[in-house]
């Protein structure tokens, strides 16, 4: 299916335990800020939650919250004083009828985490639609019929989310470098100060100034050798040929990956079929018998069979089996039981050929 990477499901992990702590607090008219809900994601979690992964919660999902940058707000923190700012998160509520103050309750919540999902997948698909225009020949596949990913496309290897710029503080006159305490305090200073503030600032500037190109301190831009366009092992093979391939390689991968669950398992049933009929067969000479009943057949199928199967499992494969070929295969209602006859005089080797056929068959739809 559409599996997210692991930092994607992390980021989605992140937003309902956040959304989880600010629905607590929003319908205790608390207002939220963001101190509260990192401590409480970060108890939930056990990870670190920084104002970073807010702005990707905001980029992924632009309409949950509104930010803003309030102060005199109570903190009970030594460490943050009242009239500092402080970044305050609201829930976005689509409006409802009803009297009463908006609450953000659990349907929201599954709602808004839903939401999230799929917006994570949609960032996906556009990666995922570059990677595909990207491959030569380019692959074209709409975006509703898409039920996995391009075998070769990493999902784990997905650029990370760039966060969304949060609101700040508003900017206080706040004295930062040697120049702009010179300019304030130069009336207050006698000339071998203002002379030793003026080499300080100097000084600052030359280290802080960026290296000139060329100078060790600057990397060069990597240069990405392109591959070549054919292999040395590739050489006196026909273009055309080659053509052809790539264009029929692309054609099943389109396919699969346009392909509906429903079509899946029924090819899954078709690539057992070979390995079955030959199972089915050896039961039958070992029994010695022209006819036998449903239930002793899927007994004895389970435990030949390589891995693990229930006997409901095997009784749909033998069905397939008989539809796919009446001739060789048959099933006979008698009152309560089942019982299959099987044709022993045919060769085994035609039977796997026809199979083989009607899956290839299956796999062009």
């Amino acid at each position: 299916g559409l599996t997210l990477p692991y930092k994607y499901k992390v980021l989605a992990e992140m937003f309902r335990s956040m959304d989880t702590i600010v629905g607590m607090l929003f319908n205790r008219s608390e207002t939220v800020t963001f101190a509260k809900v990192k401590q409480g994601v970060q108890d939930m979690m056990r990870k670190r939650f920084e104002e970073r992964n807010v702005g990707q919660i905001k980029t992924v999902y632009p309409a949950s919250y509104r930010f803003r940058q309030e102060r005199n707000i109570p903190t009970f923190n030594d460490s943050v004083k009242r009239s500092d700012y402080q970044l305050t998160i609201e829930p976005v509520l689509e409006q409802e009828g009803g009297e009463g103050a908006a609450q953000l309750s659990a349907s929201h919540l599954l709602q808004r985490r839903r939401t999230f999902g799929r917006n994570l997948v949609n960032l996906v698909k556009e990666h995922h639609k570059v990677f595909l225009a990207s491959l030569s020949p380019p692959l074209v596949v709409p975006e509703d019929q898409l039920t996995r990913w391009h075998p070769r496309f990493n999902v784990d290897e997905v650029p990370d989310i760039i966060p969304a710029e949060l609101p700040t503080p508003p900017h206080t006159d706040k004295v930062t470098t040697a120049q702009e305490m010179l300019a304030r305090a130069r009336t207050m200073l006698t000339p071998k100060m203002e002379k030793a503030l003026a080499n300080l600032a100097l000084k600052t500037a030359n280290n802080s100034s960026p290296p000139k190109p060329g100078s060790p301190g600057l990397s060069s831009p990597l240069k990405l050798a392109s591959p070549s366009s054919s292999p040395s092992a590739l050489k006196g093979v026909s273009q055309a040929l080659l053509e052809r391939i790539r264009a029929k390689e692309t054609q099943k991968l389109q396919a699969r990956m346009t392909r509906r669950p429903q079509q899946e398992e029924r090819l899954l049933v078709l690539s057992r079929l070979p390995e079955l009929a030959r199972i089915l067969r050896s039961v039958f000479v070992a029994e010695k018998k022209p006819a036998l009943t449903m239930e002793v057949t899927c007994a004895r199928m389970v435990s030949s069979y390589r891995s693990s199967m229930l006997p409901g499992e095997m009784e749909k494969h033998l069905q397939v089996l008989s539809e796919l070929l009446p001739d060789w295969l048959s099933l006979h209602r008698i009152r309560t039981d089942t019982y299959l006859r099987l044709d022993k005089s045919v060769d085994l080797g035609h039977i796997s050929e026809r199979l083989a056929r009607i899956t290839q068959e299956e796999e062009k739809l």
